[in-house]
């Protein structure tokens, strides 16, 4: 009996939920990034190390030749390594010409991290400032305030079906997130379990601060460093869930969020 196509189905796939250096390059969690299917559109964010193995081992298989946008919040490697083998799925090694690339201005130009002849097979690059509204077919998203992070990230906003949703990358914390984020669902990048002045990304205790402030209808973490996988991310989920009233869980990897 036929069932409801791939492309038609509204939910997210974690093809990786590892964050920062290290639980990317010992692979302790996979890396591959986001997958957003909403009705017909099919959306890749951050595709990490390994995002093309991670789509041909998800059960069902995720084909990237039925992408219709690849979008990076930012350059860093452990958001953007293999944004050009999955430009060359989505354009069918570029005899295709279709999809579109959303990124920050320096992830392309001298240093970029999309190598020159794979510039040419999607429909566009198109490059994403804060605050402003891009669309692709019947999708589309909203970019945030400038992050705090060294290199120029944003986060996003877009709607899957009737739930919209809030992706928090990487960043410092600081109070404005919040004004933002309000979505029925959010989604965090939590790298560290206890904060750091040195480094730009948040903690447990900040990804708290904020849930509790936005009080979504569920929070999802992700995006774990190695303090954080020691501390047990299902624990600290359950911890936050009783904390804050709100339903928080943790991410792993090839975990799906249907909406």
């Amino acid at each position: 009996m036929a069932g409801v196509r791939q492309e038609e189905e509204n939910y997210i796939k974690f093809l990786g939920t590892a964050g920062a250096r290290f639980v990317m390059i010992k692979q302790l969690r996979a890396s591959g990034g986001l997958w957003v299917s909403s009705g017909p559109a099919n959306i890749l964010i951050d595709p990490g190390p390994g995002s093309i193995v991670r789509c041909a081992s998800s059960r069902p298989r995720l084909d990237p030749g039925k992408l219709d946008a690849i979008i990076l919040t930012h350059r860093h490697l452990d958001h953007a390594n293999d944004i050009n083998v999955m430009i060359e799925a989505m354009t069918e090694g570029g005899f295709k010409k279709r999809g579109v690339v959303f990124c920050p201005s320096d992830a392309v130009g001298d240093d970029s991290v999309i190598l020159r002849y794979a510039a040419n097979f999607p429909e566009k690059i198109q490059i994403i400032k804060e605050n402003c509204d891009y669309r692709v077919g019947d999708f589309s998203f909203l970019t945030s305030m400038r992050h705090i992070h060294p290199c120029e990230t944003y986060g996003l906003k877009f709607k899957i079906g009737k739930t919209s949703v809030g992706l928090i990358t990487d960043t410092r914390y600081f109070p404005e997130l919040a004004d933002f984020y309000k979505t029925d669902i959010l989604i965090i990048a939590v790298v560290f379990y206890e904060p750091r002045q040195d480094i730009d990304h948040l903690s447990l205790k900040e990804a708290g601060m904020i849930i509790s402030e936005l009080k979504p209808k569920k929070a999802v973490l992700t995006h774990f460093g190695m303090t954080m996988l020691k501390a047990g991310p299902l624990k600290q989920a359950e911890r936050l869930s009783k904390e804050s009233g709100v339903e928080v869980i943790a991410a792993y990897d090839g975990m799906r969020l249907d909406l």
